[in-house]
């Protein structure tokens, strides 16, 4: 979550209003996060999340995304479900944004999370993958193979001979489509921990939905795995990375063709995640409240993830 386009509590509230949230009381920017505006909001009706789509997101995807968390918040799962307008429209314009009014979720994302909370969350991932079979709806995946060459011709042009080094691990995976034969399904794909949130020792809220997409269900396990199983440098903790995988296969089996692929499947996972904090950090519009990311401790995993034996 982060703030790119200011909203005053003036311009804000014909719009809440609009979704039946009720007077606004309250308007507070969150301030984390890489790429869409997002406000608290309070009223006299409780607490809900302001997001305005920025133009990294795609406008035609909206509707899958938000459809998605409301399918799953149906099956019983923490996600946020959108509020509707009168004419059962959960999008809506403010400052020149598409925007929607979401339910507001208790809880915060463990910054320290335990061998107990990585295998949770590694069990809510297949409950979320395991009740979206039924989700009918198709988005191809915003960071697949086209827009990843995109962001790794972009950052050649931008880059130093440090950059140059990193693109250059890269490269192999860029155009990479190791899960095309897995099983798929609708996938969150940004299953980082400040995407999951906690009470106490329970998962409360599963949060920013806006990569979701159909693909491999085992890319988002990757992808998961690359957020939860490593410290802050990039370096593995491999007792982290067993938790949660075990707790996602307690739910979830991967077949042995999953298995097998995994590490091909971590080391786009961590190509995908290297290439946009470069392109981040290459292009960074400095009147963004928001800070980019150093993409070295994700080519630390992708130097893990190529090390990785294949599973027979």
């Amino acid at each position: 979550m982060a703030v790119f386009t200011p909203v005053e509590a003036a311009e804000a509230e014909p719009f809440i209003r609009r979704f039946g949230a009720g007077g606004l009381r309250e308007l507070t920017p969150i301030a984390e996060g890489i790429q869409n505006t997002n406000y608290r909001v309070e009223t006299d009706r409780g607490r809900f999340v302001l997001t305005l789509f920025e133009a990294r997101t795609e406008v035609a995807s909206l509707p899958f995304c938000l459809d998605l968390t409301n399918h799953l918040a149906t099956k019983g799962l923490p996600t946020a479900r959108p509020l509707r307008d009168a004419d059962g429209r959960s999008l809506g314009q403010l400052n020149d944004r598409p925007a929607a009014l979401l339910q507001w979720l208790e809880g915060a994302w463990k910054r320290d999370p335990s061998l107990a909370d990585h295998a949770a969350a590694g069990v809510m991932l297949a409950h979320l993958h395991l009740a979206a079979k039924d989700f009918r709806a198709e988005r191809p995946d915003p960071v697949g193979p086209a827009a990843r060459r995109t962001l790794f011709d972009a950052c050649a042009l931008g880059s130093t001979s440090a950059d140059r080094a990193i693109l250059d691990r890269c490269a192999p995976w860029v155009e990479a489509e190791p899960g095309r034969d897995l099983p798929r399904g609708a996938i969150h794909a940004d299953y980082f921990p400040d995407n999951v949130l906690f009470q106490g020792d329970a998962i409360s809220g599963v949060i920013d939905f806006y990569y979701a997409c159909t693909d491999a269900l085992a890319y988002d396990l990757a992808i998961a795995l690359s957020a939860w199983g490593f410290d802050a440098e990039g370096v593995a903790i491999p007792s982290a990375l067993e938790a949660f995988q075990a707790g996602y296969e307690s739910l979830r089996p991967l077949s042995p063709a999953e298995r097998r692929t995994l590490p091909a499947l971590g080391a786009v996972a961590a190509t995908r995640f290297t290439l946009t904090r470069l392109h981040d950090r290459l292009y960074h519009d400095p009147s963004a409240l928001v800070t980019p990311k150093d993409p070295a401790p994700f080519v630390r995993r992708l130097d893990w993830w190529t090390r990785m034996p294949v599973a027979a």
